[in-house]
């Protein structure tokens, strides 16, 4: 196969409280807690995963919670809004949901012949679940309140909104072999054919918009998944022939990444699909104990006392 991009790995956002984005992703949005650890880069604080059964690529949301974190504002030069599918027929369960649970929402729009309902997390964060016109067969992660004919079935696509497209469209056709597929106003859809699924990247063109501002209910990177170490290194060749500042590769315990930020002021990164999120708890057991990466294992006893416990 074609060494190519193959669609969103993960996505990265900035919540404030851990206990109030856990509560939100598990118990409202019904999804699974996948992994359980801290930021690699600033051990007191969690890294939480959320996603499916086994933490497939193009499902995992993962949220550095930083407690009393000022909000962050949606603008250009960021990633603005999160898109997950859902079957159209939830669309009424997801609304009384919400309401039940006094969640900010809007009603229904369509955007490239496709329903979606806005809502918006406990942090601000933008959420749009979507009724794909392509057939969506991923079996999504069910609860007691949220059962599977109404639940998630991952990453539809993520919005980027940019002053000007060329610069990042430059990376999406012209290095990760996306493709503009349809345009609608300003807005432009981009995919890759490498996957039916998390495939998808939306650019608003707004050349008079503000730059946003990243921090509590902000994206902080996108994750772009490639199939194994060998491609990944191929792609760090790729870009830094552009002239771009990337990073070496960098062990997440779980993938294995590289980060640049792309001309148009988005980070983006690169994971791999190994060695995926079973290298260290059962399918069964996933989320359910604190993994630390090998370096802060010795500081186990300070960091799990130090840690909100999750309720």
């Amino acid at each position: 196969m074609e060494h190519i991009i193959k669609g969103i790995h993960h996505i990265t956002a900035i919540a404030g409280s851990a206990n109030r984005n856990h509560d939100f992703y598990t118990r409202i949005l019904g999804l699974r807690m996948v992994k359980k650890t801290v930021n690699f880069d600033d051990p007191k604080t969690y890294h939480l995963y959320y996603g499916d059964e086994k933490g497939t690529p193009g499902c995992i949301l993962t949220f550095f919670p930083w407690g009393e974190i000022s909000a962050g504002r949606r603008g250009a030069r960021q990633a603005t809004a999160i898109g997950y599918s859902v079957p159209e027929a939830s669309f009424n369960f997801w609304m009384r949901r919400f309401e039940a649970n006094g969640v900010t929402y809007f009603k229904t729009a369509e955007k490239f012949g496709e329903p979606y309902l806005t809502v918006f997390d406990p942090d601000g964060l933008k959420l749009e679940l979507i009724a794909s016109k392509t057939l969506d067969n991923r079996i999504p992660w069910e609860t007691e309140q949220v059962k599977a004919v109404n639940a998630t079935k991952g990453f539809h696509n993520v919005t980027i909104t940019t002053n000007h497209i060329e610069p990042t469209d430059a990376i999406l056709t012209g290095v990760f072999g996306y493709r503009l597929l349809e345009q609608q106003d300003n807005l432009f859809r981009f995919a890759t054919y490498a996957d039916n699924n998390a495939g998808i990247v939306d650019l608003i063109a707004s050349a008079g918009e503000k730059a946003g501002h990243v921090s509590g209910g902000s994206v902080h990177h996108i994750a772009f998944r490639v199939e194994n170490e060998e491609i990944l290194m191929q792609y760090r060749d790729k870009i830094t022939a552009l002239g771009l500042h990337i990073t070496d590769k960098i062990d997440r315990n779980y993938f294995y990444s590289l980060y640049f930020r792309e001309p148009g002021g988005v980070l983006f990164e690169l994971a791999t699909e190994n060695p995926g999120f079973l290298v260290d708890e059962p399918v069964d057991g996933l989320g359910t104990h604190l993994m630390l990466p090998p370096q802060y294992e010795k500081y186990r006893a300070e960091l799990e006392t130090s840690l909100p416990e999750l309720i």
